[in-house]
């Protein structure tokens, strides 16, 4: 391998990184805001189902990013490395903003900046571009919606019991399993987008052929990189999921992670890279909502929801300016 390249598999593991710290909140915030476990211990849960994702999932989102954002011909070592970058900052932008905004989507927009910078707007693909744009509506709506259902079917079966604090003990222990699975999701489809990145590169440098999978070492490596990021935590975010949307209790929690798990269990296994905070924090206003709305604190859902509007075309500026300065110096 060329120190180029080398370099840029570096970078998207970083990146990689990155999407752990920042996404933990996604693994993490029902579980703690609800006190089940405590922040360290929630983050060592998470991380180790982030990692043992790929044992269960196979690598169909990595194949999306790597062959359905823009046409394969454009990512040359310096195109991926600004998109990584483009995603990197817009990452930590919003991380120390507190906003728990989509780091699949960041990367979308990264790579589709830096391309655009090099070649121009026809190496975009429309059809893989529709599909992301159009679950980007979908994610919170799928997660409000099963949320909602999970959670007043649970106040259906247990209407008759009185003692709520007797209720959120037994789902304190469910919320263990819950937490798991949201982990699972996030570890298949997010670890997969960096998977993808690495995958692209290999096939542009011809280090391996056009129609050939992800390698296992890149497997192991994507996983490993974002359970790693996963265990540093994300607790800006954290406060922002976990209390700030919505007060939860752990049978709201676990109702919010199991439908969440369940969106991106399908996605993964369809192979359409999601955004598990989009999903997640549809799943908490949902549960907040069974309640009443004015549980749900819609100012700081307002500007959730800003930072995701703003997040490919924020992403898609910093790479498509990087680009241009990668390209005036090599």
């Amino acid at each position: 391998m060329t120190v180029g390249l080398v370099l840029v598999i570096v970078v998207a593991l970083v990146f990689d990184f990155t999407n752990g710290f920042h996404d933990a909140a996604n693994s993490i915030a029902t579980v703690v805001g609800t006190r089940v476990l405590s922040p360290r211990v929630a983050v060592a849960w998470a991380a180790f189902f982030n990692f043992v994702a790929f044992l269960l999932f196979g690598t169909k989102v990595a194949a999306t990013i790597a062959k359905g954002v823009v046409e394969p011909g454009v990512l040359t070592i310096g195109v991926v490395f600004a998109g990584l970058v483009g995603a990197i900052g817009w990452n930590l932008i919003t991380f120390w903003l507190g906003l728990p905004t989509s780091s699949s989507h960041a990367l979308v927009g990264g790579i589709a900046g830096a391309a655009v910078a090099r070649a121009g707007g026809h190496v975009l693909l429309e059809d893989g571009l529709r599909k992301i744009g159009v679950f980007i509506v979908l994610s919170p709506l799928i997660g409000l919606a099963l949320a909602l259902s999970v959670a007043i079917t649970i106040m259906w079966i247990f209407h008759r019991v009185r003692r709520v604090e007797r209720l959120n003990t037994g789902f304190r222990r469910g919320q263990l399993l819950s937490a798991a699975m949201f982990s699972l999701g996030h570890g298949a489809n997010d670890a997969q987008k960096t998977m993808g990145v690495i995958l692209a590169v290999l096939i542009a440098t011809g280090h391996v052929a056009k129609t050939a999978g992800v390698p296992l070492w890149v497997v192991l490596a994507a996983h490993s990189a974002i359970g790693l990021g996963t265990l540093t935590g994300g607790w800006r975010i954290v406060k922002t999921m976990g209390s700030k949307i919505t007060r939860l209790q752990p049978v709201g929690g676990m109702a919010a992670e199991s439908a969440a798990a369940a969106a991106l269990f399908f996605t993964s296994a369809a192979g359409i890279p999601v955004s598990t905070t989009h999903t997640i924090t549809g799943a908490i206003v949902g549960v907040g909502s069974t309640q009443r709305l004015s549980a749900v604190r819609w100012g700081v859902a307002g500007r959730v929801v800003w930072a995701w509007i703003l997040t490919i075309p924020g992403a898609f500026l910093i790479a498509w300016a990087v680009s241009l300065a990668v390209r005036a110096v090599a």
